[in-house]
């Protein structure tokens, strides 16, 4: 007890082994549970750092070290035996597991034997030292050191203050020393030893073995042991003798229980409940052996706290049971979360796949650009025939219509010129209905030219005819500016008759059928290409533009020499990507899950978009919700409990990930989306592991963004040249704007991926329409000029 540490810790391990041997279990290796009954810092439950030894302990080495770790070298170090220790905890935490499996209304324990200790489960809500507010977690109390701040110096008697001169830790666990086994019979002797100097006991007789002999205050029969001692009782001495244990038992009962009932307050007011109804776990030599002990406690804390129905049962396995059953539970957990691990890292990308993506989108980008290959390429790299950026002399009133999803603007936008250079905007948002999406091509036209005249109406320009833009975002084929062969419908929309013509020329017809107005469609534009010239009227360094929104997609400005599709090799020309489709013939097959196989095989086009559905905001919260699907099924999560409305596909919407992953967010609030799921019971710990699983969703989805954009700015590096690029992206998009982390994690991997490029990232704040307004006002710049 008193020598190195590293002894102590070889003999328990030796003690180990023979036990082993003894059971014949030697050659398996099993979990343990240690109960270690010393002050220990916690921050996990394999682990526990000692605080300072207490009882009469006093081994070298040891405080302010992990007590497992040095367990753990002790077995290793015998080599004849292997043991997985698991959970480490204090014996009062065992004691209250123990009783907690006969009686659920278990939620204190309490130590009264060689030393003394409480502990109870506490609101997490109340315990700042450890992260989350939902549930309860059991606290260690360490009552022992409760005075040691001179909390008690009022009640502390000078036996008290001898008691703790003579330890072998002076001003330490003071209460424990008013309390506890080890220093009761320690008390008796003092008090006995100070009235016999007084002449009050023994005729004033000491001898001694009374001035050294430790009291055993359990077995203090008085004449067997005073005459022991060397004395000779009166039968008054016994008396009295007896009466001094009876008053220092009594005064520690009764401080017991007073510090019992500020546990029992507190879990009152937890619960905020006028009446308690609780069981206290007891185990201790002191509470089970001395005869009046438990009685005083119980019928003391019956008097200080009569709004509490207590009921005290006693540990009859002492707390190796609890240390086995935390270690079960334990056990059980460690398996549950080795197994999401894994599954979790098949979602985990490291640096080098990273760079081999950058790498594939490299050689997919020169595969779209070159006439011989760009048909069989899946990032088409499509020419947009948008040769310039704004070079602030553009001006007029212009049409923007802006269709990449569900909602749908129409926009007047009044560019000015001069000194007074500004844009102005107007729009209005219009949503197309579901059936229209899935419709014939000439009712999505036709209800785009509704929304057109309305917004005219609105505006109080009924029949007027101005220039238009028209943002139109999915892939198109391009021969000339104001033309867009659309080559197939993403993002949901389905509508018949459209893939293969010109967009621009159904929307002509449409308006035409209306007879309401006319409109001159002078630039058909993708989303991102609209974004960066958006961003490029403010930062003229703006050559790349992208989106991650609900779908994604990037543009940026290619020389003319790489874009074998159109004639001439001057000047450079704006080339829409379309790299959704990028891993559509592979390329992403090494990375691809579980779960972005089903939620590929549930969209609607299956096979397609692939970079695209591990990116997009359309996609992240199915792949989320196929995780939490695959978890519950195995046991993993909502203890194995699947809500109906999880089973419907699309119902965790990505916004959910956004709310989730942001780092105000309590876990409160994550149960109250749990519950919006029709995941009623959901615990604390499910409430972790979502947000666990959302963050490592869209921490790969920011990754692959990024790579890919590492590939696109390294490309324009290269075309000139350069040691160093200097350049600006234009980013617009739900996804970016919205998630807390996105942009930081796709920014960190874009450093990281090309360091040779300094990146200033802007936010299109008005999006794509007031791009395709600008590209419109520059081509009617040019027409001007040609004319």
């Amino acid at each position: 007890m008193r020598g190195s540490g590293t002894e102590l810790f070889n003999h328990i391990a030796e003690c180990l082994a023979n036990f082993l041997e003894k059971l014949g279990i030697k050659d398996k290796k099993l979990p343990l549970g240690f109960t270690f009954s010393f002050p220990c810092q916690q921050t996990k439950l394999d682990e526990s750092i000692l605080v300072c030894w207490t009882k009469g302990f006093k081994a070298s080495g040891v405080e302010g070290r992990d007590v497992v770790g040095l367990l753990r070298k002790a077995i290793k170090n015998r080599g004849d035996f292997d043991i997985d220790i698991v959970a480490v905890i204090n014996d009062t935490v065992g004691t209250m597991m123990t009783c907690g499996y006969d009686d659920h209304h278990c939620e204190i324990g309490l130590i009264i034997g060689t030393g003394t200790n409480a502990c109870y489960m506490e609101e997490m809500r109340h315990l700042e030292l450890v992260d989350g507010d939902e549930g309860r977690m059991c606290v260690n109390m360490e009552w022992g050191a409760f005075g040691d701040d001179g909390a008690l110096d009022d009640i502390r008697t000078e036996f008290d203050r001898e008691i703790d001169a003579g330890s072998l830790n002076p001003g330490k666990q003071l209460f424990e020393k008013m309390i506890s086994g080890m220093y009761m019979g320690e008390l008796v002797r003092l008090i006995l030893v100070k009235m016999a100097k007084d002449g009050l006991l023994f005729q004033g007789h000491t001898t001694p073995d009374l001035l050294t002999t430790v009291f055993d205050i359990l077995k203090l029969i008085a004449e067997q042991i005073l005459r022991g001692l060397g004395l000779d009782p009166s039968p008054e001495d016994c008396v009295a003798t007896q009466r001094v244990c009876q008053i220092v038992s009594t005064r520690a009962a009764h401080l017991c229980a007073a510090s019992l009932a500020a546990v029992l307050r507190q879990i009152r007011d937890n619960k905020a409940t006028d009446r308690l109804r609780t069981t206290v776990g007891v185990d201790g030599s002191v509470y089970k052996n001395h005869p009046q002990f438990a009685r005083r406690l119980n019928k003391m804390v019956r008097l200080l706290v009569p709004d509490c129905d207590v009921r005290f049962l006693r540990s009859e396995d002492g707390s190796g049971k609890g240390a086995a059953m935390v270690t079960a539970v334990a056990y059980r957990l460690a398996k549950q979360h080795a197994e999401r691990q894994r599954i979790l890292d098949s979602l985990r990308l490291d640096r080098d796949q990273l760079l081999e993506v950058k790498r594939r989108m490299e050689e997919e980008m020169k595969r779209g650009l070159a006439k011989n290959t760009h048909a069989a390429a899946a990032v088409k790299m499509l020419p947009t025939f948008v040769r310039s950026t704004p070079d602030g002399t553009e001006r007029g009133d212009f049409l923007a219509l802006d269709l990449g999803g569900t909602n749908f603007r129409v926009l007047l936008v009044r560019v000015r010129s001069g000194k007074r250079r500004s844009v102005e905007m107007h729009n209005k948002i219009y949503t197309i209905p579901q059936d229209i999406t899935q419709g014939t091509g000439d009712e999505l036209f036709d209800h785009i030219v509704h929304c057109i005249a309305d917004f005219l109406e609105y505006m109080g320009m009924k029949g007027a005819s101005l220039p238009l833009g028209f943002t139109f975002s999915f892939p198109c084929h391009q021969t000339r500016l104001d033309q867009g062969i659309l080559i197939k419908w993403t993002k949901g929309f389905k509508a018949s008759g459209c893939e293969g013509e010109d967009v621009a020329t159904l929307l002509k017809d449409a308006i035409h059928r209306s007879e309401e107005f006319d409109l001159d469609v002078v630039a058909v534009v993708n989303d991102t290409v609209g974004t960066m010239m958006s961003c490029g009227y403010e930062d003229p360094q703006c050559e790349v533009g992208l989106i991650v929104g609900t779908g994604t997609n990037a543009c940026y400005m290619e020389e003319m020499s790489n874009v074998e599709l159109v004639d001439g090799d001057e000047g450079r020309m704006c080339v829409n990507m379309e790299w959704g489709a990028f891993g559509d013939q592979g390329e992403l097959e090494d990375i691809c899950t579980e779960f972005d196989r089903a939620v590929d095989d549930q969209s609607t086009y299956p096979g397609k978009q692939r970079y695209e559905k591990m990116i997009s905001g359309m996609y992240l919260g199915e792949i989320v919700r196929n995780v939490l699907l695959d978890f519950t099924a195995k046991g993993l999560l909502f203890r194995g409990k699947l809500s109906e409305r999880l089973k419907s596909r699309g119902i965790f919407e990505t916004k959910f990930l956004s709310q989730i992953e942001s780092d105000r967010l309590a876990l409160r609030q994550v149960r109250s989306i749990l519950q919006h799921l029709g995941l009623i019971s959901s615990t604390c710990d499910d409430s972790i592991l979502v947000k666990e699983v959302c963050s490592v969703v869209s921490k790969r989805a920011a990754q692959l963004c990024g790579a890919g954009l590492a590939a696109v700015v390294d490309k324009i590096r290269l075309n000139r040249g350069l040691e160093k690029l200097s350049i600006t992206v234009g980013v617009d998009g739900t996804l970016y704007k919205l998630h807390p982390h996105f942009s930081t994690i796709m920014r960190e991997t874009l450093r990281d991926l090309a360091p040779d490029c300094e990146v200033t990232l802007i936010q299109s704040e008005d999006g794509s329409g007031k791009g395709a307004a600008l590209i419109t006002a520059v081509a009617c710049r040019l027409r001007d000029a040609r004319k």
